[in-house]
């Protein structure tokens, strides 16, 4: 049984932005939480979550085929679950994180790409499934 390609089309797009937000999200949250965690150790272990988070769809976008189609959605749905709870809270209670995470004001600092990366993660990987049930 063959796995179908996740990467072709917009799929590539969205691993080459995944792949970004992993280097950033995880390169950030290293050195915040090597140098400084005393700070705001909240903020910088929910910047190497979301890094984690990233990592592993992109592995799932990668890896192709049916189940890590379905194992990719539901971790960009709890990506999105996260950037919406945190996105409020950094709004409603500020005083919670003395510096950002990459989720803060739903990812304001990275120009909003964590909130529409998972949207478009969700439709395009829902898209897919369409387009492989009309194929078979």
């Amino acid at each position: 049984m063959s796995r179908r390609r996740l990467t072709s089309g917009p799929g590539t797009l969205l691993v080459w932005l995944y792949g970004v937000m992993v280097v950033g999200a995880v390169s950030r949250s290293v050195y915040q939480i090597a140098t400084e965690f005393d700070r705001a150790p909240l903020a910088y272990s929910l910047s190497a979550v979301a890094g984690v988070v990233y990592g592993f769809i992109t592995y799932t976008l990668v890896r192709g085929g049916e189940r890590a189609r379905r194992v990719a959605l539901v971790c960009c749905a709890a990506e999105l679950v996260g950037v919406l709870t945190v996105g409020t809270w950094t709004l409603v209670e500020p005083s919670a994180f003395p510096d950002a995470t990459v989720w803060s004001d739903f990812g304001m600092g990275y120009v909003f790409i964590p909130v529409l990366l998972p949207l478009s993660a969700i439709y395009w990987l829902r898209r897919s499934r369409t387009r492989q049930g009309d194929a078979g």
